[in-house]
């Protein structure tokens, strides 16, 4: 397992860290969910990203996360385990526009809808089956369709920047993935925490009539506990 996840990552970091030096001709992608201006930076600063090691300080220590081997805890209501490495987990992937992790999922266990407002995906299975996909913003024709899939091992599936997407463990055993994503900060918004789960809570009026639901169902589905993904 270790020397399968080893080759997979030094493929993804080539191939990402390739991307990265692309330039273009637009504003630099954010790196948190707002950054509202101020005039005086002495009386707050918040850095779009991380503060810079000094090079003559840099160690290959920097550069290096050791444990994505290690299988994850799942025993959760959703059966699954994200292990970020991002650039808070490696502080050498700061500025460069790639992260990765790895996903461990019990029997049946499920990575629920959820998006990445900064990152496309990239998902390698490593160990199991896999039923995923992800659905399309409105089509101008109405709608919003739904790209279904049935990944096996050795598989290679793309969520695409933005657009919701999942994966549930449809076999009887556990199962893995390795996931890459071209943004050091990809940001997880998972659907039902975000809409059932928010502080202070989204009102039952607005929950009611955009779900076409009674304001008793909507009130106890804010009332139930609602796991985060990443």
């Amino acid at each position: 397992m270790t020397s399968t996840v080893d080759n997979i990552l030094l493929a993804y970091f080539g191939l990402l860290a390739i991307a990265s030096y692309v330039a273009y001709a637009t504003d630099p992608t954010q790196l948190q969910d707002f950054c509202v201006g101020i005039n005086d930076p002495k009386a707050e600063l918040f850095v779009n990203g991380l503060f810079c090691k000094n090079p003559a300080d840099v160690t290959p220590e920097d550069f290096l996360f050791k444990g994505l081997d290690i299988p994850r805890n799942t025993d959760n209501k959703l059966g699954s385990n994200v292990t970020q490495v991002f650039a808070a987990q490696l502080p050498g992937l700061n500025t460069l526009g790639v992260a990765v992790g790895r996903i461990d999922y019990a029997p049946y266990g499920l990575n629920p809808p959820h998006t990445h407002p900064r990152a496309t995906e990239v998902l390698t299975v490593l160990e199991g089956t896999l039923f995923a996909g992800f659905v399309t913003s409105n089509l101008p024709s109405g709608g919003n369709k739904l790209f279904p899939i049935v990944l096996h091992k050795g598989d290679v599936f793309v969520f695409p920047q933005g657009l919701i997407h999942f994966q549930l463990n449809v076999g009887k055993t556990p199962a893995v993935a390795v996931v890459a994503f071209s943004s050091q900060s990809p940001g997880v918004i998972t659907i039902a925490n975000a809409i059932f789960g928010a502080k202070p809570p989204i009102s039952v009026d607005v929950l009611s009539k955009a779900f076409q639901l009674d304001d008793v169902v909507i009130k106890h589905l804010e009332s139930l506990f609602w796991p985060s993904t990443s």
